[in-house]
């Protein structure tokens, strides 16, 4: 089966500084991947390079196809759609007007509509507040409305930086069990969650980044009893990496 998303030795320069040392990985057709690390691992940065908001080298392939110099609208094209850190909504525009903005792309009426009723259908309290501007709703609110902007270009992969966020726990259950209902309906999923624990119990498969490298891959069940991965994320007891 052709992956939906292909990096080939990836690097990211800030001036001097190399935040990615030219890490490979793979996201396959309706696969959950775990991207997980301590802050400044490079993550962020990975996730910006495959869309082409920062520059970067090696190869990025999506759907079996490189993706050359195309530019981030045109990535969006293809079907890849990233849910930034930090959500930037529009915060002075309606509900409706950010998932609207969503689809930029596609112009049937119809189609669009239905695509919103998708995005009620994971998020209800969305079709609550749909004349409410941006600004106006709670964190959790924002994030799922931050995803369900991204869910309304019809994306085949989705890249998620860090959903959980300055969420109540409560609110982290709702937006992780929407996750795994777009994975189960046959999205691809790349996920940067600074929740190592959740991570790794919400994929199928982790790369572990340090300092802008792949320390350790593989299941993520198998990460989660990994004594480094415990001792380094998990609070160093192999009890708690089953919660």
């Amino acid at each position: 089966m052709t992956d939906a998303l292909r990096v080939t030795d990836l690097k990211v320069n800030y001036g001097g500084i190399q935040a990615v040392k030219g890490i490979s990985l793979s996201v396959g057709q309706g696969e959950i991947v775990a991207l997980i690390g301590a802050n400044g691992a490079g993550k962020t940065s990975t996730l910006k390079a495959i869309v082409r908001l920062i520059a970067s080298q090696g190869q990025i392939d999506f759907f079996g196809a490189p993706v050359g110099n195309r530019a981030t609208h045109q990535i969006a094209a293809l079907g890849v759609s990233l849910v930034p850190e930090g959500r930037a909504i529009f915060g002075n525009m309606s509900v409706r007007e950010n998932l609207e903005m969503g689809a930029f792309l596609h112009r049937d009426a119809a189609e669009r509509k239905h695509h919103m009723e998708r995005v009620f259908a994971l998020f209800p309290r969305l079709a609550e507040r749909l004349k409410q501007d941006g600004s106006t709703l709670s964190g959790g609110e924002q994030q799922m409305l931050a995803i369900g902007r991204a869910m309304m270009s019809q994306p085949k992969l989705l890249l998620l930086d860090e959903p959980s966020l300055g969420l109540a726990p409560k609110l982290v259950g709702e937006i992780f069990a929407a996750i795994r209902t777009i994975a189960a309906d046959g999205l691809s999923i790349l996920l940067v969650e600074q929740n190592t624990r959740l991570a790794l119990k919400t994929a199928g498969r982790a790369y572990v980044l340090v300092t802008g490298e792949v320390a350790l891959s593989g299941d993520a069940g198998a990460l989660r009893d990994d004594p480094r991965v415990q001792s380094a994320y998990l609070g160093g007891d192999p009890a708690r990496s089953n919660d």
